[in-house]
């Protein structure tokens, strides 16, 4: 263990070196790159003001007016030049003449430069050229007679240093500078790995990666999904379970959960800071079983993340949807048995009275309306489901002493996208019922229920309506709530639930008016247009 860990704090201390290493070659290279630009300024300034110095000494002035070369002009500009520490100064007149130059054998032979062109039509510049010898800076000031016209030029010269010897001439300060930089690196490159191996809990390299494999595999093994955020609310985890159940596909993670999944619920984990565990959620197309906790490191930490395992139970639901369905054909069945025991017993008792006729023609009126019923819905609602689910509502009805009228206009096709035939016959049987159940307690006789189903190619609608006992607006709020009732019977306040659940699934719109003592209209609308215009045929 301790050799391990000496060649860990060796490695990072080597790679800590080669850092800093590489970080002084940078900085270095910034530095001279500063100081080679203020130099520039400051060898400009000075060659500048060498150069405006020698062209207003009179001297000067007169020797380029007469145009005699050397002599003391070359005295006089050669004690400037050293006085201010430049290369070199030339002068020249009109002509481009040199009438003074460090080289004597050059004095008297004219210029040929085009960088100096400028300096003879009255302009003061700045110019960098490299030659022979090195980089040159160079100053050129024109030289003016007392009339103010030009009779000359003069050009101050300084060859600037090449990078060898800037760096030579910062010897010092760059090796004390690295000699400290190394030091301090090392030594913070040590602890840095000492805090390293705390934070990682003396754990090497591999058996990290080797941990997150194990991890990985994990929850890719897992039959439920799992998804998991951090702080920021990015993904962190995104098994391949949770993908099949959401249909996403590609890597997510380090993506907002937000811009994945809108509607997962998992965000609120971080602001509750406390676990939500069995809650049926709708998550997109998908109703999944969901336990929601916070992410810890230890016990009554704040919560670094949060951590959502699901199942999905939409094709359980399924099952229970249909095996509710079985329960309310089973209960029609014994509503039309009841319903045609009664009528039998009916025209049994006429026969005994000898009133064949009568019951001859009670059989009739009875077969005509069954019959004209049965060929409505078969005709109009083309899923056996729906047409069953309203047949034995009539027939309930009748049971409880209620007349239920299925608008003969009405028809159903086809049904709204993301819904099914499960869908509609838990939405249709709960509100038939819960109007059943406002009859119950109004204390009407003439108690009647309006049934309207119309669809066109943009619009579906459900009414069902009601003169009820009504509800009040405290109970119209609350009336979607899960568990909600006005009656203490327990098990109530499901079936507004559920339709809402269907509502929020299929994308639909419900809307209630309702008066007390007058009655309740419910009307829901789909639209019949999917994301990509799509439809459900039935």
């Amino acid at each position: 263990m301790l050799l391990n860990n000496i060649r860990m704090y060796w490695k990072i201390a080597i790679l800590a070196f080669g850092l800093v290493t590489f970080s002084l070659a940078i900085g270095g290279i910034i530095i001279l790159g500063s100081m080679t630009r203020l130099q520039e300024e400051q060898f400009g300034q000075r060659l500048m003001i060498t150069a405006r110095t020698v062209a207003n000494l009179p001297d000067i002035r007169e020797a380029v007016i007469n145009k005699s070369p050397g002599g003391d002009l070359s005295s006089t500009s050669e004690n400037i030049r050293i006085i201010n520490d430049v290369s070199y100064i030339v002068v020249l007149n009109m002509d481009k003449k040199r009438l003074t130059h460090p080289l004597k054998e050059r004095i008297g032979e004219y210029l040929e430069d085009k960088d100096a062109e400028p300096a003879f039509a009255e302009h003061t510049y700045l110019s960098k050229v490299k030659g022979e010898v090195g980089t040159a800076l160079r100053a050129y000031v024109p030289v003016m007679d007392d009339q103010h016209q030009q009779i000359g030029v003069v050009m101050a010269g300084k060859l600037m240093p090449s990078l060898g010897q800037m760096i030579w001439g910062q010897r010092g300060p760059f090796a004390a500078t690295a000699v400290l930089s190394l030091g301090f690196g090392i030594l913070g490159s040590w602890q840095l790995a000492r805090h390293m191996k705390r934070q990682m809990y003396d754990l090497e390299p591999q058996e990290i990666a080797r941990m997150f494999r194990e991890r990985t595999a994990a929850f890719e093994s897992m039959h439920e999904g799992a998804i998991a955020v951090d702080n920021s609310e990015r993904i962190s985890i995104f098994n391949d379970r949770a993908k099949q159940i959401f249909g996403i596909s590609g890597d997510v993670v380090g993506r907002q959960i937000r811009d994945v999944l809108p509607d997962t619920r998992l965000p609120e984990i971080l602001q509750l800071k406390k676990p939500i565990y069995n809650q049926e959620l709708l998550v997109g197309n998908a109703l999944i079983w969901s336990n929601r906790i916070p992410i810890r490191l230890k016990p009554g930490d704040p919560p670094i993340g949060a951590l959502a395992i699901f199942q999905d139970r939409t094709d359980v639901t399924r099952m229970a949807e249909e095996l509710t369905g079985v329960k309310a054909f089973v209960e029609a069945l014994r509503v039309q048995n009841h319903e045609y025991m009664n009528k039998l017993h009916t025209i049994a008792g006429l026969i005994q009275l000898d009133q064949k006729e009568k019951a001859l023609d009670y059989l009739f009126e009875v077969s005509e309306q069954q019959e004209e019923l049965l060929t409505f819905l078969r005709g109009s609602f083309t899923d056996e489901s729906i047409a069953g689910l309203l047949l034995s509502k009539v027939s309930r009805g009748r049971e409880l002493g209620i007349r239920v009228d299925v608008d003969r206009r009405s028809g159903l096709r086809q049904f709204p996208p993301r819904l099914d035939r499960h869908d509609f016959v838990l939405l249709l049987g709960n509100l038939i019922e819960n109007a059943f159940d406002a009859l119950e307690d109004s204390g009407r006789t003439d108690k009647e229920v309006y049934i309207s189903i119309e669809q066109d190619d943009e619009v579906l609608s459900v009414l069902v309506e009601d003169n009820g006992c009504g509800m009040d607006k405290k109970t119209r709020e609350r009336m979607l709530e899960k568990g909600f009732s006005t009656k203490s019977t327990e098990g109530r306040g499901i079936g507004l639930f559920l339709v809402n659940r269907i509502l929020t699934k299929g994308g639909g719109e419900l809307k209630c008016e309702s008066q007390k003592n007058v009655g309740t209209s419910m009307i829901v609308m789909f639209s019949m247009q999917g994301q990509n215009g799509d439809r459900r045929t039935v």
